[in-house]
């Protein structure tokens, strides 16, 4: 029906419901690439973990370094091998004995019992000292091829007298009448049996042996030691005529250096004098020969100081 207007200015009303809802049902064009980025940053993070992974790899399997080798520790060397005991070169052999041997601490008297049957009792009572005799003999052989010795540990008396001289400074030399003050203790020593002498030494030798073991000697042979000294004193050479002397301070020297190098046992025998000093060399060399006939006595009957 119409009221008399054109059509094309026919008042219609809109369609609402066919205007779309801008919020709803347009939709919003940046919610699809938002989702895109999202997704791209996320596939981008997984590249670069993996990127990393595979150079940890390469670089820990090829680039890092290595440890070095464990070293196996060299077993411990094994420890020296002990010395080997000096070989005895003249050996003693006791034998049964008469009866039993004092102990050293106890044995002074019946050594010196022993010793009247070789030395005059006389003798033995002037020139010596009764007391720890075994120590002292061991002490004091031991002490002759050094430069000195202990005459407070000497089994001998003191010889009485004074050291005398002649002459003054360079000029200085042993008097001739000093010899005279050794030749009492020369002569009871020239009258020793020394047979009776050695074969008391053999029977006591079990406490000599003791008592240098004492002295720090624990795998040595008193008796090699002994030979030794009697062969250093029997090989004292000579020297007549008076000798120089030096006093550069309390005690006299030989003014040659050569000589007051000597051991001190040789420097005893050139202070009493030539022919005091030949007496002793001779008893020596007969007790020396006693002492090695008694260690190749053992050898021969094969038995073991």
């Amino acid at each position: 029906m119409t009221n008399g207007n054109p059509p094309d200015l026919q008042d219609t009303e809109p369609d609402l419901r066919a205007i779309p809802d801008d919020d709803y049902e347009r939709g919003d064009p940046r919610a699809g690439s938002s989702s895109s980025t999202g997704s791209r940053m996320l596939l981008l993070l997984g590249l670069l973990l993996l990127a990393a992974g595979g150079g940890w790899y390469l670089w820990s399997t090829y680039y890092a370094p290595k440890p070095a080798p464990a070293v196996a520790e060299a077993p411990p060397p094994p420890p020296p091998p002990k010395p080997a005991e000096p070989a005895i070169q003249h050996p003693i052999d006791a034998g049964a004995p008469a009866g039993p041997l004092p102990t050293l601490a106890e044995s002074d008297k019946p050594l010196v019992e022993g010793l009247a049957s070789a030395i005059e009792r006389d003798a033995i009572a002037r020139w010596m000292i009764p007391q720890d005799l075994v120590r002292r003999i061991v002490v004091t052989v031991d002490n002759l091829p050094r430069r000195s010795y202990a005459q407070r540990l000497s089994p001998l008396r003191p010889v009485p007298g004074k050291f005398t001289v002649v002459g003054a400074d360079a000029q200085m030399k042993i008097a001739p009448q000093n010899a005279a003050r050794y030749t009492p203790l020369v002569r009871a020593f020239d009258a020793v049996n020394s047979e009776k002498l050695v074969a008391l030494y053999v029977r006591f030798y079990p406490l000599f042996q003791e008592a240098y073991r004492e002295q720090g000697y624990p795998n040595a042979y008193f008796n090699d030691r002994l030979v030794e000294v009697l062969d250093l004193l029997i090989a004292t050479r000579e020297m007549p005529g008076q000798l120089a002397i030096a006093q550069p301070k309390v005690l006299y020297e030989y003014a040659d250096p050569a000589l007051e190098a000597l051991p001190s046992g040789q420097k005893i025998l050139l202070r009493i004098g030539p022919e005091n000093a030949a007496r002793v060399k001779a008893k020596l060399r007969d007790i020396r020969s006693l002492v090695a006939k008694e260690g190749a006595a053992a050898k021969t009957a094969g038995k073991a100081p």
